[in-house]
């Protein structure tokens, strides 16, 4: 019991980062992928999205979004989706206690002289979709 409780930690820990594909968000909500078109179902296994194409197809395609935000334009409701990832920035630690202009996602912690870079991951946003009554109507993607 002593050995299989780090164990199951460490695995849990291994599986949270592993990335989810197109194929594994298929497999998880099979129900939602047989109710796609023929058409739609080829986009999402290639990870791909189209206009019409509606809120499921798009989470399957692309996954859950980091940020939704509702509207509505004329007399028609809106929702647009953001994607988002991290990259890391590699800085170097200020001296006597002073925060760095480069850090500044970093809270300054008072911790005194450093040595070595520091890594600190910026957000910054890889996609966005536009629907318009529950159906894609447009969208942009990092390249």
């Amino acid at each position: 019991m002593k050995i299989f409780t780090p164990l199951l930690l460490i695995g849990l820990a291994l599986a949270s980062c592993v990335p989810m594909t197109p194929q594994a968000r298929i497999d998880q909500h099979p129900e939602k992928f047989t109710r796609l078109s023929a058409q739609h179902q080829t986009l999402v296994r290639q990870g791909e999205i189209a206009q019409g194409m509606t809120q499921d197809a798009v989470a399957l395609a692309w996954g859950e979004p980091a940020e939704r935000f509702v509207g509505t334009k004329g007399m028609a409701m809106t929702e647009r989706w953001y994607y988002e990832d991290s990259r890391p920035l590699y800085t170097t630690p200020s001296f006597n206690n002073y925060p760095s202009p480069y850090r500044p996602y970093h809270r300054h912690r008072g911790d005194g002289w450093g040595m070595g870079p520091e890594i600190v991951y910026v957000p910054y946003r890889t996609g966005s979709v536009w629907f318009l009554n529950d159906r894609v109507e447009s969208w942009e993607r990092v390249r």
